[in-house]
């Protein structure tokens, strides 16, 4: 299921690397017959996004865009259990998950970040794929949401992801918009998480499937 690679691609640090890996990832997504005409369009916008002006600039808008607060944050347990204890022992039945499959993350990457959640499922069949996402949807939604909030398009992410598994989209035009510039982050994340200190997954849409 190399989409799934291809929408880990677009979540993840939007680096020289990854950035010249843009076009292989369009034709993904051109070409995938599970993302629909309307997730499709907004899927190449953020392309086209990702690949305007320099790269220096595309990492300044995912940095200033994702370190917001934790409603945009890509480690999902992060949504449900903050930094306490419940998080942790959620990321190591995740981690088993992987290991029981030969998945192997690397030393600096957490099981819960969506990006690798993504490129696990791109090693799995449809099914598991879909059961895995739909257990997170509620999740998915929120990030959209406060994306669409933002008028970002990286929401067109979290959006395709909800259609692939049969739930609704969010619909932006009941979505409030907020100022582009945020003073200050959300409440809950004046404390740096435990485990802020993760580099950003490389881009793997290059791969071989």
């Amino acid at each position: 299921m190399i989409v799934f690679r291809a929408l880990s691609a677009l979540l993840s640090y939007p680096s020289e690397e990854a950035r010249a890996a843009l076009p292989e990832i369009a034709a993904v997504i051109t070409s995938s017959r599970l993302i629909g005409p309307r997730e499709r369009a907004g899927l190449l916008a953020l392309i086209a996004e990702i690949a305007k002006g320099d790269t220096l600039r595309a990492e300044e808008n995912y940095v200033d865009l994702f370190d917001r607060g934790r409603s945009l944050s890509l480690h999902l347990f992060e949504h449900l259990h903050g930094d306490g204890r419940d998080r942790g022992k959620a990321m190591v039945e995740l981690k088993q998950i992987y290991n029981n499959a030969g998945f192997e993350l690397s030393p600096k990457e957490l099981p819960d970040y969506l990006p690798v959640i993504l490129e696990y499922l791109s090693c799995r069949n449809l099914a598991e794929a879909r059961a895995m996402l739909s257990d997170c949807a509620h999740i998915l939604a929120s990030i959209a949401r406060s994306l669409l909030a933002r008028r970002s398009p990286y929401a067109a992410v979290p959006q395709a992801l909800l259609v692939m598994v049969g739930e609704q989209p969010i619909d932006v035009a009941k979505v409030l918009p907020v100022p582009e510039r945020i003073e200050r982050l959300d409440d809950d994340w004046a404390e740096q998480p435990a485990f802020s200190d993760v580099t950003p997954r490389r881009d793997v849409a290059e791969r071989e499937v």
